[in-house]
């Protein structure tokens, strides 16, 4: 009997040298760019993303990521056609994961942001966007997948936090939104992780010593 090809995110799966993922689709952005000489990576910063706006599936966000979006295939799209935009991940609806740009390198997600007194957040964070939007619920397979990729990044470099587009880019980003549940990442990661949800929407309140 044939069995199904395993999960490589939970069976224990490596990242090469320069930060690709075994397991993840490889869909490779040319916008990203070598991370500043002795930078850290400490942070993970979770987006949600749907193009267009709502709707999920279809290539869309592949196109955007990779230069290749077609201003005229929908009205919301020629504002955001020229953009030079990445991030590191998505995770589909359906827990699918895709990888843009090798996490030794710097994607382009967070744009002007700030952490911890830290500025230019992308210098030193992974970017997981997940399709969705801000007011309807992620589903259950994006929330495990998620946690397993941050135990994993957690594995290999010194992440010891979780935050929102919204919590770096307060003002100017909403997502992944009021929908997100971060209580549940929380729980799911443990505490044996040990990373930090730091997101301001955990219980309402704001981390201590947040620099925003």
């Amino acid at each position: 009997m044939t069995r199904p090809a395993p999960d490589a995110a939970r069976c224990g799966a490596r990242f090469d040298r320069r930060g690709w993922l075994a397991g993840a689709r490889r869909v490779r952005s040319p916008n990203a760019d070598a991370r500043p000489a002795g930078a850290e990576v400490t942070l993970v910063v979770v987006h949600g993303i749907s193009l267009p706006p709502g709707r999920f599936g279809g290539d869309a966000i592949l196109r955007l990521f990779t230069n290749r979006l077609d201003p005229g295939a929908h009205p919301a799209f020629p504002a955001i056609a020229a953009l030079r935009v990445s991030a590191h991940f998505l995770i589909r609806r359906d827990g699918t994961l895709l990888q843009f740009v090798a996490c030794g390198e710097r994607a382009w997600h967070a744009g002007a942001s700030r952490w911890r007194g830290r500025e230019r957040c992308n210098d030193f964070s992974i970017g997981i966007e997940l399709e969705g939007t801000d007011d309807r619920p992620y589903t259950a397979r994006q929330y495990a997948r998620l946690a397993v990729l941050v135990r994993r990044l957690a594995a290999r470099w010194p992440i010891r936090e979780v935050a929102g587009h919204s919590d770096v880019a307060p003002g100017r980003k909403s997502d992944p939104g009021e929908a997100f549940d971060w209580a549940r990442l929380a729980r799911l990661l443990g505490p044996a992780s040990g990373v930090r949800v730091a997101a301001l929407g955990v219980r309402g309140e704001r981390p201590p010593a947040h620099g925003l």
